[in-house]
């Protein structure tokens, strides 16, 4: 994540947002909104929290941030972001993917939203265009989708010997069957054959990793996954 351009996008939401307010909070107050859950995601919130206050915003001194948490359930995330709205705060960071954003633009259209995404910002339906986002979102991604087919290809060179592959994703996750479609042709053009493997619950994942055996796969891509879910997953292999 290029967390200066983050942080700069964040800082101008907030002076915009304070200098429409009529009425001023002694302290602005940011809305974190994740997918994930707050352990995995400690040094990402870490990071946060520096580069705010490399720019001038120290968390309890000059500005407050009111995190939420979907823990992974993506149903929780309108409540979530809706609560936020609710608490009047005056910026919203969404982390975790496509979803929070989303999820964010639903419940307002006035408060600013800042979103890292790993797709495309315009065809997941967070911006109208990259030239002209309009709206209340602004962000940046960060090309995860076009680089996943980069990864199996440093995967096969890492393991020569393997022809069969498999791709482990959450299907609750947005861009999920671009992604499934450009790693597929790239699978085609390395003559490579690669099964698809869908699991958002722990006794899906455990019967993704049984199937890795019976299909005999010599390797493994993950993709379009929450911070929480690629520890718990990592931890089984």
């Amino acid at each position: 994540m290029k967390r200066r351009e983050l942080l700069l996008l964040l800082g101008g939401a907030l002076m915009t947002a304070r200098g429409l307010r009529a009425q001023q909070k002694a302290m602005s107050v940011i809305g974190f909104l994740s997918s994930g859950s707050p352990g995995p995601f400690a040094p990402l919130v870490a990071a946060f929290r520096q580069g705010l206050s490399e720019t001038g915003y120290v968390e309890g001194q000059t500005v407050a941030i009111e995190y939420r948490w979907a823990e992974g359930s993506y149903d929780r995330l309108p409540a979530l972001a809706a609560d936020l709205v609710g608490r009047k705060v005056d910026v919203i960071a969404a982390s975790g993917g496509p979803l929070p954003a989303l999820a964010a633009k639903s419940a307002t259209s006035t408060i600013p939203i800042v979103f890292s995404s790993g797709v495309d910002p315009v065809e997941s339906g967070l911006v109208a265009s990259l030239a002209r986002p309009g709206g209340n979102l602004t962000g940046f991604t960060i090309l995860s989708l076009e680089l996943m087919p980069k990864r199996l290809e440093l995967l096969s060179e890492l393991v020569p010997q393997a022809s069969v592959f498999a791709l482990l994703v959450n299907p609750n996750n947005a861009g999920i069957e671009p992604m499934i479609r450009h790693l597929q042709e790239a699978a085609r053009a390395k003559g490579l054959k690669l099964h698809v493997l869908k699991a958002s619950t722990e006794s899906e994942i455990d019967a993704a990793f049984a199937s890795l055996i019976k299909l005999q796969a010599g390797a493994l891509v993950i993709g379009a996954l929450v911070v929480n879910e690629v520890v718990g997953w990592r931890q089984r292999i």
